[in-house]
């Protein structure tokens, strides 16, 4: 069995980033970037990220709103661009205008694909389901039974946004439904609405924070009297005017219909007072996300939360010399695309120059 020298998990901006970069270096990676299941679409980690999940992305660096079409066409092979532009023909019928749009996350993901393609990058659509980083070469065996040893590992399987559980909240799911106020709160269908954000931690009370600025009011949906946040940022959303917090309440159905999307939320007091609809164009998720390292049983250090630590400061070093993690499987606190490819970048430099001092 012929060893590898970059095996990377992983299938975001942080796993094409190390792709595009390792292959240039000409380690010749492999990408092992998820299978396409009904388990993995359920629990959101299906191949390409959470990326692959949102729409309009218009705060990704370089790519400007203007007509994508013939791009799509021209840098995609026909297989992987026919979906998207049918899907770009799909929301042109329902938009204001007819050539401008911001690149989709979908998009994105698959450009980002076709670029660590194009320098030589190999890819499995195939999970790696255990791990033996404590031997050398490392061990990886993937779901389909499939065995690969390898030099270093750039482990880039993301983290994925804790929702309700709601049939509803899965039916409206970029069309009113998000969890990244950062990412989707300035879009054109959220501004000058109202808008709820679900959780009372310091992340909720961020979201709602953040989105004030676009919106008509913000209804902040905690089940319990008080908030988890922390006292600063609990003073900063009472004295928001325009946030409105509704105390000992959960989210009982989001509400919408197939032209508009999400049009409201019922609401039901915790406490056993009954149910209320408010008016709402959007639904925000603050409630967690969960790293998606379940699959390295104990074999690199995660915090409490369950991300992997980067062991030293601005590096991608894990507690195992010769793995390295990039993007939101070690990031719990900005969780944005550019940032995620950044560390991609990162880890693929690391594990360059570890392979250039190894004996």
């Amino acid at each position: 069995m012929a060893i590898e020298n970059v095996v990377i998990i992983g299938s975001g901006p942080a796993g094409w980033s190390a792709a595009i970069y390792a292959a240039r270096a000409q380690l010749d990676p492999l990408v092992f970037e998820g299978a396409i299941t009904e388990e993995n679409r359920l629990a959101g980690t299906l191949p390409l990220g959470q990326l692959s999940l949102t729409t309009e992305v218009e705060n990704y660096a370089g790519f400007p709103a203007g007509n994508v079409e013939h791009y799509l066409a021209d840098a995609l092979s026909a297989d992987r661009a026919e979906p998207l532009l049918y899907a770009l023909k799909q929301r042109r019928k329902h938009a204001a205008h007819s050539h401008q749009e911001a690149i989709t996350g979908p998009e994105l993901m698959e450009l980002m694909r076709q670029q660590a393609l194009n320098f030589g990058t190999r890819v499995e659509t195939d999970d790696i389901v255990r791990v033996d980083f404590k031997s050398r070469p490392f061990k990886l065996l993937a779901s389909s039974g499939q065995s690969v040893e390898a030099r270093t590992v750039i482990v880039a399987t993301g983290a994925r946004a804790n929702y309700l559980g709601l049939a509803s909240e899965e039916n409206y799911k970029n069309r009113g439904v998000s969890a990244c106020a950062v990412c989707d709160g300035a879009l054109p269908r959220f501004r000058n609405k109202p808008l709820v954000v679900v959780g009372g931690g310091d992340s909720a009370v961020e979201e709602a924070t953040y989105l004030a600025k676009f919106a008509s009011v913000v209804h902040l949906v905690h089940r319990r009297d008080q908030l988890r946040a922390s006292k600063i940022m609990v003073e900063r959303a009472i004295s928001n005017p325009k946030i409105q917090i509704n105390w000992n309440t959960a989210v009982d159905e989001i509400v919408g219909n197939d032209k508009d999307g999400v049009t409201g939320a019922r609401l039901v007091d915790t406490t056993g007072k009954g149910t209320r609809e408010v008016e709402a164009s959007g639904v925000f998720m603050a409630i967690g996300h969960t790293p998606n390292t379940r699959f390295l049983e104990g074999q690199l250090q995660l915090n409490d939360q369950g991300y992997v630590v980067w062991k030293e400061p601005f590096r991608t070093i894990t507690s195992r010399p010769g793995v390295f993690a990039a993007g939101d499987v070690a990031d719990d606190y900005y969780r944005q695309a550019v940032t995620s490819a950044g560390t991609g970048c990162m880890a693929a430099l690391d594990a360059e120059r570890y392979l250039a001092h190894a004996p």
